[in-house]
């Protein structure tokens, strides 16, 4: 009589562990990285956990990047093209985002304390649970962003329902 031995599960286990090594769904992508640092520009490129706190990424095209997680806490991104990212838990605690471009981004349950967003477009972002304590809003649009739980620049919740004003 043969034994056979069941491989299956620890098999997968092991691909699924290579997979995310290898800058699967929870990494970024190193080819991503060096074309963003070589040319300013990525678009729809996955940068997700990427550490890029105090890069110089003034101007650039981000279009549609996958930053998820991301550290860009003192980023300059001023003037960047943003519109449609995801910015899910993403540190920018500092980071200067004057005239960025961030419409319709997903910015939920991040940090933007202290953050430069002087005439940033922030228009249908969705900033559910950002922290904007000290962040200088000063000409940024934030026509139809959605607000629920956000901490305001003075401290405040916005209650639930905000959407483009925070509604304390």
């Amino acid at each position: 009589m043969k034994v056979v031995k069941r491989v299956f599960p620890s098999v997968t286990v092991v691909l699924m562990i290579g997979m995310l090594s290898a800058g699967g769904a929870y990494a970024w992508n190193e080819a991503d990285l060096l074309k963003l640092k070589t040319t300013n520009s990525c678009p729809k490129c996955d940068l997700s956990e990427a550490n890029l706190g105090g890069a110089n990424l003034g101007g650039a095209d981000l279009y549609g990047a996958y930053l998820n997680g991301a550290n860009l806490s003192g980023a300059s991104l001023s003037g960047a093209s943003l519109k449609g990212a995801w910015l899910n838990k993403v540190n920018l605690s500092g980071a200067n985002l004057s005239r960025a471009d961030l419409a319709a981004a997903q910015l939920q349950v991040s940090n933007m304390s202290g953050a430069k967003l002087i005439n940033a477009d922030l228009s249908y972002a969705n900033l559910f649970q950002v922290n904007l304590q000290g962040a200088n809003l000063s000409g940024a649009n934030l026509t139809g962003a959605l607000l629920n739980g956000a901490t305001w620049t003075d401290g405040s919740k916005c209650q639930n329902g905000a959407l483009g004003q925070c509604n304390k």
